[in-house]
């Protein structure tokens, strides 16, 4: 049915007074294209009660047809001497964008709550029907998207990316972007009130504008679908399509050529043979370019080709047999200050850091990281772990948790299913077994696969003993029957027990499928040394590692771990003055990059590993 241009102009107008929810399944290929970048100074003030969102009887501003001055997302002047508005942007603080505000400024360190961003921009040179839009790498948590005093959104998630349209509503000069950012926990979210790693607020991630045809494309997916004949399916997605326009699809440096028509939904469809392609591996990250083009638009990315499967109990990677020598990791450079990761300079930072671990994989733990981080994995050769932070007990019967569980997976899947570094889709951590949960959790598998069945699907499970022998660990989960990777986190020698119980623990993990230790450690300051039995010491972190590493070994069908974790990082669970001083201490590197015992051990089981002389 094709709706007349009146009417959604129409609609558009009421959407934009009202607010409307970003929609995670509507993908923006932005790096992909020439985005004009809006980072830099943001001015910013604080709100903690919200009084630029709320009149004095806590009705919001922005449900009015005509917000007075002083909703703040106005950014309004006073026009008349004796006018009273009581906040004024121009004067106000300023905070980097990306990054997050707890470690730009010292009175921020602990806050949650509410923080007003501006940013003032001229409108981008364009053809007349061109179309315009702001994109958000991602926002923590909640977001509520103003322009030039209008309502354009909302999105909840604080790791995902959104955007919404701007064509029209843009003035010549002087666009007033506006954003009440929330990160206040709470009960109904995902994740919930209760998480070990810092609640960063802010626009932690890049914000941009794009400027593209009528007809763009607005998403592409390619994959590798059979190793025996080298055989690729790919898609593209054309965003303001009516069917039958011309796709191409190229990857030049194979002599692949391919054109299409768009059906009625603007999706082409392609499959073709690449024979003389080179596999994407960890030890040759062949990536090659494709270039998408429709009409007047053309977005140029690189991609890499390979399989990820399993047979039995055996993990296969272009059909071969691989290890997954991991480490965990989360989105966090606390080098010099720092906090969340700002930019692609850091991601590498800390994927070069596991690589010099001798990892070929890493676990990006327990949210979707920036896609700097996946795209420069496919550069750098790690295979990667991607999860949503669906983290230890959520509101399992909420509908409405279900949802935004969904969105973050579905905008996860949608943004890095044609990364090939991309292996596994976590959809959980340490998740307790409930029937609420397990529906949940089900639920969130099924949209998995119909999003992308070309990947492994696992989550981070949790261990118990069996009852008539305390030494056999057990791995016994409903989940288990739904994922391809049965992966598990297990702390013996810290939360259970003492290290030397490795040495005596058996395993029983009763399913045909690869076995993945997603989590263990213990925690170590740098340069606090001891006996190996003396806690927090870094002999003692060490002495775990070396017990750990062959109870491992001797796990029937295991393929790999992702110890934790990479880097100490902050977290407000960690109170032990003089050694936490709020920072979880499993790192097996400092919060400012220096080694610890353990590293070493782990990395020289790694090179063993490589070299297949383990």
């Amino acid at each position: 049915m094709v709706i007349g241009t009146r009417w959604l102009q129409a609609l558009a107008l009421l959407l934009c007074v009202c607010g409307v929810r970003a929609d995670p399944g509507d993908i923006l290929q932005v790096h992909a294209r020439d985005a004009i970048r809006l980072d830099g100074e943001w001015r910013a003030i604080v709100d903690p009660y919200e009084n630029g969102y709320y009149d004095y009887r806590y009705q919001p501003f922005d449900q009015r047809e005509e917000p007075p001055a002083g909703a703040f997302f106005t950014d309004a002047k006073p026009r008349q001497p004796w006018e009273l508005v009581e906040y004024d942007f121009d004067r106000s603080r300023t905070l980097q964008v990306p990054g997050d505000w707890n470690t730009q400024d010292p009175k921020l360190y602990y806050y949650e709550g509410s923080v007003w961003y501006r940013h003032t921009f001229d409108a981008p040179a364009r053809r007349d029907d061109d179309r315009v839009f702001v994109h958000f790498g991602a926002v923590n948590h909640r977001a509520d998207v103003y322009l030039n005093g209008r309502k354009l959104g909302v999105h909840e998630g604080g790791f995902t990316p959104f955007h919404f349209e701007v064509t029209g509503r843009l003035r010549p000069g002087g666009n007033s972007l506006v954003l009440k950012v929330d990160n206040k926990r709470r009960a109904d979210a995902v994740p919930t009130l209760n998480t070990d790693w810092w609640n960063y607020g802010g626009i932690t991630r890049p914000v941009s504008l794009l400027v593209v045809p009528a007809v763009f494309v607005g998403d592409y997916r390619l994959a590798l679908d059979s190793l025996d004949d080298r055989e690729v399916a790919a898609s593209v997605q054309l965003d303001g399509a009516r069917g039958g326009e011309q796709v191409t699809l190229a990857l030049p440096e194979l002599g692949i050529h391919e054109t299409v028509a768009a059906d009625a939904s603007g999706r082409a469809d392609f499959r073709f043979r690449a024979p003389d392609a080179e596999l994407w591996s960890p030890e040759n990250p062949r990536l090659y370019r494709v270039d998408v083009s429709s009409g007047d638009d053309r977005l140029a990315d690189r991609v890499g080709l390979r399989t990820i499967g399993t047979r039995g109990k055996t993990l296969l990677l272009n059909g071969a047999p691989v290890f997954l020598r991991g480490i965990s990791i989360h989105e966090e450079f606390a080098v010099d200050g720092g906090g969340r990761v700002r930019d692609a300079a850091q991601a590498r930072q800390l994927l070069l850091w596991a690589k010099q671990l001798g990892c070929n994989f890493v676990r990006l733990a327990h949210y979707p990281h920036s896609e700097d981080m996946v795209r420069l994995a496919d550069e750098l050769g790690l295979m990667v772990w991607s999860e949503i932070p669906v983290y230890w007990t959520i509101d399992w019967e909420n509908e409405s948790t279900y949802r935004n569980a969904e969105a973050q997976l579905e905008a996860m899947i949608r943004r890095d299913r044609s990364r090939a570094s991309v292996i596994v889709w976590s959809l959980a951590n340490e998740t307790p077994v409930s029937p609420a949960r397990n529906r949940f959790l089900t639920r969130l598998a099924t949209a998995a696969r119909a999003l992308d069945d070309t990947r492994l699907l696992s989550a981070a499970m949790e261990k118990h003993y069996r009852d008539d022998d305390p030494d056999v660990a057990v791995v016994e989960d409903p989940l288990a029957e739904l994922v391809d990777l049965v992966s598990f986190n297990q702390y013996i020698g810290w939360y259970d027990g003492r290290p030397e119980k490795a040495d005596r623990v058996r395993w029983e993990i009763p399913y045909d499928k690869p076995v993945f230790v997603s989590e263990f450690g213990a925690g170590a300051r740098h340069g606090r040394h001891g006996a190996a039995h003396e806690i927090w010491s870094e002999e003692y972190q060490e002495d775990l590692y070396r017990r750990t590493l062959p109870m491992l070994d001797r796990i029937d069908g295991f393929v790999g771990t992702s110890p934790w974790i990479l880097v100490d990082f902050r977290s407000p669970r960690r109170q032990l003055a003089g050694i936490q001083d709020e920072f979880n201490r499993k790192g097996l590197l400092s919060e400012t990059g220096e080694r610890k015992k353990a590293w070493f051990v782990l990395q020289d089981y790694y090179r063993r590993k490589a070299k297949g002389t383990h």
